[in-house]
């Protein structure tokens, strides 16, 4: 389980990449972004229809307890991560659009993520206290405000602020290598193979389900690419720190082991999908069209 040490670094952790997160923001940004509502809408149909139906069904259809299944309930329910941008970076993708769905995403879920989780926690007749996770969803909008404040105050130090909290979402899969799994290796040893998969199929799935939305609506290849790495890569930090500061004891163990793991393989299937994008980019797809979509 996490520790009071843990919580605390976890806590500034959370606090710093949110900040990140708001530094690479102006006013701006959401003005455009509601002068292209088509934007917004792909966002929040992927993040707050498509991945908590496919949490979902693999809550339903794998053979896991309660507490695994609340874990994928949360994991699948989170807005988009900063890590999602540093890939579509890579993957030679729509970087500005990566970032607004992160933004859209976050801002939204303070609204979507509890009504969310009380439906589909109903339909799997397990108890999540939705209080303790709106305020949880309440206080994180504070750093992001801040770190718009800061990239209004000085662009400098915005571009500063916005680089540690993208890095420190990577430290973040360090942290967890380094602490956590080391002192929960006897219960990951004993977590059923059902967990392992859950926690991959959650990210794999969700790009696919992603891009593959992306390209129905006959979307640029970058920007497929975009909606795709958005709509599967999930901010698993958030999901830890919720079930951190909501649940205790053994419970809290169970619970964490899905985003934990979620964010340790949804790395290396993000790194495999960037290569494979990469590959398939061509010279006719580097001219992007006007505006965001």
């Amino acid at each position: 389980m996490v520790g009071q040490f843990e919580q605390a670094i976890l806590a500034l952790m959370i606090f710093v990449i949110m900040l990140g997160m708001g530094a690479s923001l102006t006013p701006r940004d959401f003005m455009l972004a509601l002068k292209r509502p088509y934007g917004l809408m792909i966002g929040v149909i992927s993040q707050y229809g498509f991945m908590p139906f496919i949490g979902f069904l693999l809550a339903i259809t794998l053979p896991v307890s309660d507490p695994i299944k609340i874990g994928i309930l949360i994991m699948s329910c989170m807005p988009g991560g900063t890590t999602s941008n540093i890939f579509t970076y890579f993957s030679k993708g729509n970087l500005a659009l990566s970032v607004l769905m992160t933004v859209t995403s976050t801002v939204f879920g303070v609204l979507l993520i509890p009504i969310v989780l009380v439906v589909y926690a109903g339909a799997l007749d397990v108890d999540i206290p939705r209080e303790n996770i709106i305020a949880t969803l309440v206080l994180l909008l504070v750093p992001v405000a801040i770190g718009m404040g800061l990239r209004k105050l000085n662009a400098n130090i915005g571009a500063v602020t916005e680089f540690m909290g993208s890095m420190l979402a990577i430290f973040f899969i360090v942290f967890l290598i380094v602490s956590w799994i080391p002192r929960n290796f006897a219960f990951l040893m004993e977590t059923g193979w059902a967990t392992y998969v859950a926690s991959i199929a959650i990210g794999l799935i969700g790009i696919t389900t992603g891009y593959l939305f992306a390209k129905a609506l006959k979307l640029h290849p970058r920007n497929a690419r975009t909606v795709g790495l958005e709509t599967g890569i999930q901010n698993g930090p958030l999901a830890i720190a919720i079930i951190a500061f909501t649940f205790t004891g053994t419970e809290q163990q169970a619970i964490n082991a899905v985003p934990v793991l979620y964010s340790l393989f949804i790395v290396i299937v993000s790194t495999l999908i960037t290569l494979y994008f990469r590959r398939a980019n061509t010279a006719s797809e580097q001219k992007m069209p006007d505006g965001l979509l």
